[in-house]
């Protein structure tokens, strides 16, 4: 029986094929009542052992609308106690610590010691959870890491900008998690002096901003399709919080929005961010807000957040952490082909659809010289996915190798193309290969059939990174730019891919 005492109380876990999971324990108190809107509080301790066999609450949150529903299943579990956290180890009953081909430098079953991954979902900050499929972290463990995965504060509930209420409440709980790991991962078989925090889209954007606030909670990081651009400034966001307040009928303060119950905030918050990702508009939204093409993102309180994350970056934090960060070749399209979107494109939709995400005019028109014949979605697609993505992830790996701290710099692209829904490389297709995970999800945005050989490689190299601080190739820095293409069609090492698009960006 795998049993292990937490700083709270104890936890028994369930084992399978050398791997035991310990589910939805909680590392924060639950965020409401009292505690709505304020700074996470430790959980009230229990007595006995607590059962840790099934996905702890998620997070108050909205359904994808479709066709992302289908794309990108998100289960919810209801309750309260939504801070919790899942932990996968093979250091019980039989695990196979000792013998992965991955971690030869693991100890046996009952021993200490392993390295450590945090993983930190997306979802756009409004969705999202632990408890998504592909994010079982059974492999992970299977090959000798002890892997967590952490749920926190969504939406109005962890990140508009409430007067009356801390800023960042999301950013505050994944602190929280962290400081739970910290000081209970090694009941668990991990080192806290070795742990990997990382994540994708809205988690990545999170692992780029807690990279920049220099915390000592983490060793390495991973940023996978989300660099250190996001950021709202504190008045944009309010111009967020005074809209959603005018539709509840509700003051726009911390106070207003605790009157109403998280579920009757819900339809208005997904309104304004459809009308935010549809019409990102700087003079209704700020520009800061538009250009992320998100309602709610973390904040520039001046407080936790003073800058944002990739000119800290600059300034030489996180310099003494290793960071891998990249993209995939065709992000947007996620979000265009599936939708319709695309077919509906015109050249001046694409103009003012740009312009409103805060691309140079004069950028867009290069592309459309440098892309001639292409209709205006694919053009649209290729824009943003740059723009959003990969010369973000450029900035942050060019800021991070040249701060002279002790972190090395490694960047990936991932390539390989789904046959779904003429889907492309488009973003969040690396999650399955990444996690090992290629049948999560049936079918999903892989499509059938995906190639497993990709996914060992891939995997394997997060799993190097973690274990030994390199994912098996050459570092990245300004002057050769070495990026690892998965998936294209082999991979393989490529100096400075689309070096000419990527000259079109002004420097920032």
């Amino acid at each position: 029986m795998a049993v292990v005492r937490t700083a709270y109380g104890e936890v028994r876990g369930t084992t399978r094929d050398g791997v035991t999971a310990f589910l939805g324990i909680p590392y924060a108190a639950p965020p409401f009542g009292a505690n709505r809107f304020g700074a996470p509080q430790p959980p009230e301790p229990w007595d006995g052992v607590r059962d840790a066999a099934e996905y702890g609450p998620t997070a108050p949150k909205p359904g994808y609308p479709r066709p992302f529903d289908r794309l990108l299943p998100d289960p919810v579990v209801p309750g309260d106690d939504c801070l919790n956290l899942n932990v996968w180890t093979p250091c019980f009953a039989g695990g196979t610590g000792g013998s992965s081909p991955l971690n030869d430098a693991s100890p046996e079953p009952g021993g200490s010691g392993l390295p450590v991954m945090v993983w930190i979902h997306g979802g756009a900050f409004r969705n999202g959870s632990g408890a998504v499929g592909v994010y079982d972290g059974h492999n992970f463990a299977r090959d000798g890491v002890v892997f967590v995965s952490i749920n926190y504060r969504l939406g109005v509930e962890g990140f508009a900008h409430l007067p009356g209420a801390p800023a960042n409440r999301g950013l505050l709980d994944q602190i929280f998690a962290l400081e739970w790991v910290r000081d209970n991962i090694a009941g668990f078989g991990g080192d806290p002096a070795r742990v990997t925090v990382f994540g994708e889209s809205a988690g990545a954007m999170s692992v780029s901003t807690l990279l920049s606030l220099d915390l000592g909670l983490f060793h390495r990081a991973i940023a996978q399709s989300g660099a250190g651009s996001i950021a709202q400034d504190p008045a944009d966001a309010l111009l967020v919080t005074k809209e959603m307040a005018a539709r509840l009928g509700v003051e726009p303060t911390a106070e207003g929005f605790a009157a109403l119950d998280p579920a009757a905030i819900i339809p208005v918050q997904s309104a304004v961010a459809a009308e935010v990702t549809a019409l990102p508009d700087p003079g209704r939204w700020g520009a800061t807000t538009a250009a992320g093409g998100m309602s709610l993102t973390p904040v520039l309180d001046g407080e936790l957040l003073a800058r944002r994350p990739e000119d800290a970056v600059g300034d030489g934090a996180g310099r003494d952490v290793d960071l891998l960060t990249g993209y995939t070749s065709e992000e947007f399209r996620l979000f265009l082909m599936p939708t319709g979107i695309a077919a509906a494109m015109t050249d001046d939709l694409v103009s003012a659809a740009t312009a409103g995400m805060g691309v140079p005019p004069a950028v867009a028109a290069a592309y459309r010289e440098r892309h001639p014949g292409v209709p205006p979605g694919e053009l649209m697609a290729t824009i943003i996915t740059d723009s959003l993505f990969r010369i973000p992830a450029n900035r942050l790996a060019e800021r991070h190798a040249a701060s002279g701290g002790t972190g090395g710099t490694w960047m990936y692209e991932f390539g390989w193309r789904s046959p779904n829904h003429d889907l492309g490389a488009c973003h969040a297709l690396e999650l399955g290969f990444v996690f090992d995970n290629l049948t999560a999800e049936p079918e999903g945005l892989a499509g059938p059939n995906p190639p497993q050989e990709l996914a060992d490689r891939m995997h394997r190299a997060w799993v190097s990174f973690a274990v030994g601080g390199d994912p098996g190739w050459d570092r990245f820095d300004p002057s050769g730019r070495a990026v690892k293409l998965f998936g294209h069609p082999s991979d393989e090492i490529v100096h400075d891919p689309r070096a000419a698009d990527r000259r079109l960006w002004p420097v920032r």
